[in-house]
């Protein structure tokens, strides 16, 4: 099984402009592997709170959802065209190109948010074969929750409704959870 070792996280924090070359590197890559495959895309990356994106606690989040997201294609029979997991400063990265119809997986991504206690963390993108990131919109769900209160997630980091302290507290919670069920 493809993972990313915890004991090998960078546990710096990462600046703006960092951060920022990282969405661009990543849309890069996504758009190298639908050329690659044109086949439905599945990215893995986490909602990390913070500066530090890459840590301990951040890849054993990252590796629980990419089990899941395995055992997921796996249970469903869809063909796995080809899986990677990048361990960056930014944040770990997975991919997979499944033939499977990007709504379904999408569907299945969601409710695995949704169902598993650390599910919360897992930022799940599904890209068509033509490059359509779809939206929780148009699987007809709200926006993310806030991991605190019942505001939406966006509303709270704008106006930050929380510190960083109490929401790294609340991820590692989550993980001790969902390690211990």
């Amino acid at each position: 099984m493809q993972h990313i070792a915890p004991e090998l996280a960078a546990c710096r924090a990462v600046s703006l402009p960092e951060l920022l070359s990282s969405r661009e590197c990543r849309q890069t890559r996504q758009q190298a592997w639908l050329a690659r495959h044109t086949t439905t895309l599945l990215v893995l990356t986490l909602v990390v709170p913070g500066a530090v994106k890459d840590s301990q606690l951040t890849r054993q989040v990252f590796n629980l959802g990419w089990q899941a997201l395995r055992h997921m294609y796996r249970q469903q029979g869809w063909l796995c065209l080809q899986e990677e997991v990048l361990a960056l400063p930014t944040g770990g990265e997975g991919y997979m190109s499944l033939q499977a119809e990007a709504r379904r997986v999408k569907e299945l991504a969601i409710e695995l948010e949704i169902r598993k206690p650390i599910g919360r963390l897992w930022d799940i993108d599904v890209l068509t074969p033509q490059g359509h990131i779809l939206s929780r919109r148009e699987i007809g769900l709200p926006e993310r929750g806030c991991l605190l209160c019942n505001q939406p997630a966006k509303l709270c980091a704008r106006q930050r409704s929380h510190s960083t302290e109490q929401l790294l507290d609340e991820m590692e919670r989550m993980l001790n959870a969902a390690l211990s069920s």
